[in-house]
């Protein structure tokens, strides 16, 4: 954005190079004498050059409009002439004096009133200009992008000149350069626009018989496939904000008419436009993310905080019935942890079987009862009916668990062998009673 002081200083050049400027004093009307009024200090003669502007409103589109060049009179500052334009039709006026093309300003497209009179123009015969003139690329004008301009050299007289003419804007002198003959292009000059891109341009052509005698051309200025705007400047030709040339006149077929306070900047609509479409764009995405978010509000799980003191409110709820894959259930470990009394009872059971073992061969009741085990996660070895049986250990590296298995106290206990036996002492003779066995009876005598 330019600084305040900028912005005021391009008004102040623009009121400076603009020291003058006109007036229509009469509405345009169909065959009627179109007046005009200079005020200010410009320096005569001025001229009003009138350009037709877009189609014809006859019917079949026949075209009865010329670009119609007025000199004024010497140092007059009035003029009147009579307007060969039909109703409804449309024109831009440029007013230039000697210091330059549209030095006076360029009006915005204004409308032609009806009127009874129809004897200046024959609407069923077209007219044309006296020579046609060219552009290349066809049918277009890119910002800072080169074009030629060529025309036959055997249509013209002298050398052609080209205008260039802003709507309610800038006017100006389209500068020749060097003139080339080029194959299938004629006789020409190349151009490069440094009209803003989006711009409404007239471009005019003429010779040594006039303005306007090759006729004119409406572009809108593009921006084309590679933008270029390093010709653009602040001085660059562009649509003029504030109230266009020309006082009030009429715009439009139901005779609305500008005024002081409007003028026409194409820029700014577009400007404005671009804006309000993107503003229109964000209130809409605004709009459909409350909808959406009210719509899937309620069913959606807001994050809670995580809370360590505090059980979670699921963990209330029954359980699923989910049942796991049979090789990820557990499998019960069934090995006790030894206690002090199964022990005791092991040590009593295995040093009563010692001395039982007579009957035993001598290398079998020699061998341990009972071998220590080192891994704290084997069983305790178990004895059966007096017998020694070997230790089993538990395989827990087999089987893995989510969680690491603690350890256990384990008690070991070393048994000794019983030695060689004593000799028994002899015991002690045991009575024992037995009932008579009624196997001696006598019979009584008789």
């Amino acid at each position: 954005m330019s600084p305040p002081h900028s912005a005021l200083s391009i008004l102040l050049s623009a009121a400076l190079v603009s020291a003058y400027s006109f007036t229509f004093t009469s509405k345009p009307q169909q065959c009627a004498n179109l007046s005009l009024q200079i005020s200010g200090s410009g320096k005569p003669p001025y001229s009003v050059l009138i350009i037709p502007y877009g189609p014809s409103p006859l019917s079949n589109n026949v075209e009865v409009r010329t670009i119609v060049s007025q000199q004024f009179s010497g140092d007059d500052s009035s003029l009147s002439f009579q307007l060969k334009f039909p109703a409804n039709s449309q024109f831009v006026a440029v007013v230039s004096d000697s210091s330059g093309f549209g030095s006076g300003g360029t009006s915005v497209a204004a409308s032609v009133l009806n009127s009874s009179d129809t004897s200046c123009f024959n609407a069923t015969h077209s007219v044309s200009p006296d020579f046609p003139y060219n552009i290349n690329p066809a049918n277009q004008v890119v910002q800072c992008s080169p074009s030629r301009l060529w025309w036959t050299p055997s249509q013209v007289q002298g050398t052609p000149n080209f205008q260039g003419v802003i709507p309610g804007g800038d006017s100006f002198s389209i500068p020749v350069g060097t003139i080339t003959n080029v194959t299938d292009m004629g006789t020409g000059f190349q151009w490069v626009p440094t009209v803003r891109a989006g711009t409404t341009l007239l471009v005019v052509s003429g010779d040594n018989r006039g303005l306007g005698t090759g006729g004119s051309d409406l572009f809108t200025v593009s921006a084309g496939l590679f933008p270029n705007s390093s010709c653009a400047t602040n001085t660059s030709p562009s649509s003029t904000a504030g109230p266009p040339a020309g006082g009030s006149y009429p715009t439009n077929a139901s005779g609305g008419t500008t005024s002081g306070s409007s003028g026409s900047n194409n820029t700014g609509a577009i400007v404005g436009g671009v804006v309000g479409g993107l503003a229109a764009i964000v209130v809409l995405g605004l709009v459909a993310f409350y909808i959406i978010r009210r719509k899937t509000g309620p069913t959606s799980r807001k994050e809670r905080p995580v809370n360590l003191l505090h059980g979670d409110p699921d963990d209330n709820e029954p359980p699923s019935s989910y049942q796991p894959p049979p090789y990820l259930q557990p499998d019960p470990y069934l090995v006790t942890a030894p206690t002090i009394s199964s022990t005791s009872a092991r040590t009593d059971h295995v040093r009563n079987s010692a001395l039982l073992s007579d009957s035993l061969t001598s290398s079998a009741w020699r061998q341990s009862a009972v071998t220590s085990l080192s891994d704290p996660r084997s069983t305790t070895p178990e004895l059966d009916a007096g017998a020694l049986t070997p230790p089993t250990t538990a395989l827990g590296s087999s089987r893995k668990s989510g969680m690491s298995r603690q350890l256990r106290a384990v008690n070991i206990i070393q048994h000794e062998d019983a030695g060689p036996s004593s000799a028994q002492e002899p015991a002690e003779p045991e009575t024992i009673e037995l009932p008579p066995a009624y196997t001696n009876l006598r019979k009584e005598p008789n």
